[in-house]
């Protein structure tokens, strides 16, 4: 990041790597190479790197932590999601980790976080394996030639799958561990391969370090219009971020990490990490071709006998991955910046069948729901759900990323939502006529058609009604949408039913909305009364 005259030098981590022979800014190619020379993965018959990551196939939130010390101790939003670790317990896990790297060769990639040169963060990503050096290559920004002659890392990150922690001797809580020191500047990922604690951990970096500036980081894709109108679509995994802002119309800013400060918005990344399951050409044309192409990396997708990849194999996991540079795509803006948002979409895959397909939010609902951060979980999607669908609340759709309070997050949203004028709406993407089991999933054609409506100012001219449980105004009409569809009431066969499951969940919003002293809603209506 760009340091204020105040700021700390920049972070070579020189002590801890000192004893370690580095190879360093290897290309994606050569990287892919080494990998399969060392038996990392193998190749598909599209050229696509494949890697299984072993015991971890996703995200280990309960071994996260933040060093708590003299910078961290009020700025944190300490709790579950943010986890403590002393200063004390990171020196030993430092030490356990340099003795363990003594002499081995590690792969060093120079890279960036952040489009906009103001908010740029410099991190130099060390790796035990090559692919996960390519990994990062491949999500991260990577700095022209000018840049990289006199690159100086801001902050360094070392992951090391092979080394487990020792929990009684450093703090953590099992064998893994993904550790950020504010101040060494350093991250420590050990005993997991799965590549997305990488990409995860810089997110983290910038979500705490950008509110400061004024500069509203976010977990949201991003696109623009032939106009130059740029769309936002937050939303949390399996929710359709990545499918729907890969629009073969719309240019890709980003699928995932954005910020926003005063002259736009910008992209965190360089390239895209998307979902794998049930990928087809039929459904998402443009993120199907960018994972076959060469280069690209897919974690835990099964090849079938023609050494293609089988995107509906869920053996090792449903939580298949595809990661590809930005350039795979057919559309995209090479500057990762755009304009400041006309339209930001909330996406939510409401499993209870409640919420309609589309709704336009007032600004106030729009916090509301962004302090919410509300999806539903079904079976199959996580070990342990049972068969009916469960609701659940991530703040700032990305509470696992954000240090800082929620309301610190809120604040720069709500400002920004005032002085552009961007309008706000609720995308359902989940399921209509009732709950999941017994209704249907909305489908992606006509959930791709009212965004598209939205963006081309269509709805401006037709009314709105309101519904009476969530004080949402729905459409009336949209072209391409059956108008039964708009109303979900109206897809419920047993209205009672509807009521009784729309009101149980509404319950669940008006009590999630007061955990932030949000005790008059826009978001559920006559809260008081439901107290």
């Amino acid at each position: 990041m760009t340091h204020s005259p105040t700021s700390p030098s920049p972070c070579p981590a020189t002590l801890l790597l000192a004893k370690t022979n580095l190879r360093e800014n290897d290309s994606r190619h050569a990287l892919l190479a080494q990998a399969v020379e060392n038996a990392e993965g193998v190749l598909s018959a599209d050229g696509a790197f494949v890697a299984e990551t072993g015991a971890f196939t996703g995200r280990s939130p309960k071994d996260r932590f933040i060093v708590r010390d003299d910078m961290t101790a009020t700025s944190v939003n300490w709790g579950k999601v943010n986890q403590p670790l002393s200063p004390e317990s990171f020196a030993a896990l430092k030490a356990r980790l340099a003795a363990h790297i003594d002499g081995k060769t590690l792969h060093a990639q120079d890279l960036c976080i952040g489009a906009d040169p103001t908010s740029r963060l410099r991190l130099r990503v060390v790796t035990e394996q090559a692919w996960h050096a390519a990994f990062a290559r491949t999500l991260l920004l990577r700095p022209k030639a000018q840049e990289l002659a006199s690159y100086q890392a801001d902050w360094t990150l070392v992951q090391c799958p092979s080394l487990d922690s020792v929990p009684g001797e450093d703090g953590t809580q099992s064998a893994t561990f993904v550790v950020l020191n504010f101040t060494e500047r350093l991250i420590l990922i050990g005993g997991t391969a799965y590549a997305g604690e990488i990409k995860k951990s810089g997110f983290s970096l910038l979500n705490h370090l950008l509110p400061p500036e004024g500069t509203l980081p976010m977990h949201c894709s991003a696109n623009v219009g032939e106009d130059g109108e740029a769309a936002l679509f937050f939303g949390l995994s399996g929710t359709g971020k990545t499918t729907l802002s890969a629009d073969g119309n719309r240019p890709l800013i980003g699928d995932d990490e954005h910020g926003w400060n005063d002259r736009g918005i910008f992209n965190f990344e360089g390239g895209c990490y998307a979902k794998a399951i049930n990928l087809s050409a039929e459904r998402e044309p443009e993120i199907f071709a960018a994972s076959a192409k060469q280069g690209a990396i897919l974690e835990n997708v099964i090849l079938d006998a023609h050494n293609k990849p089988d995107f509906d194999d869920t053996r090792l996991t449903e939580n298949t991955r595809c990661a590809y540079p930005l350039h795979h795509m057919d559309q995209v803006v090479e500057s990762g910046r755009g304009p400041h948002p006309k339209n930001i979409f909330f996406l939510t895959l409401d499993a209870f069948g409640v919420l309609p397909p589309l709704a336009k939010l007032t600004h106030d609902q729009a916090v509301e729901h962004f302090l919410m951060g509300y999806t539903a979980k079904v079976a199959g999607t996580e070990r342990g759900l049972a068969a009916q669908p469960e609701a659940t609340f991530s703040t700032c759709y990305g509470a696992p990323f954000m240090p800082r309070a929620p309301q610190t997050y809120a604040k720069l949203l709500r400002e920004k939502l005032a002085a552009h004028g961007t309008k706000v709406w609720l995308v359902n993407t989940g399921w209509i006529g009732g709950k999941y089991g017994e209704g249907r999933r909305i489908s992606l054609t006509h959930t791709r058609a009212l965004i598209r409506a939205v963006m081309a100012g269509t709805l401006d001219s037709l009314p709105f009604t309101k519904e009476s449980v969530f004080g949402l105004a729905i459409p009336t009409a949209c072209p391409g949408v059956p108008t039964e569809l708009l109303n979900p009431v109206k897809n419920w066969s047993d209205s009672k039913a509807y009521d009784k499951t729309a009101q149980a969940l509404r319950l669940q919003f008006v009590a999630q909305l007061k955990t932030f002293g949000l005790e008059d809603s826009a978001a559920a209506p006559d809260l008081a009364s439901a107290a």
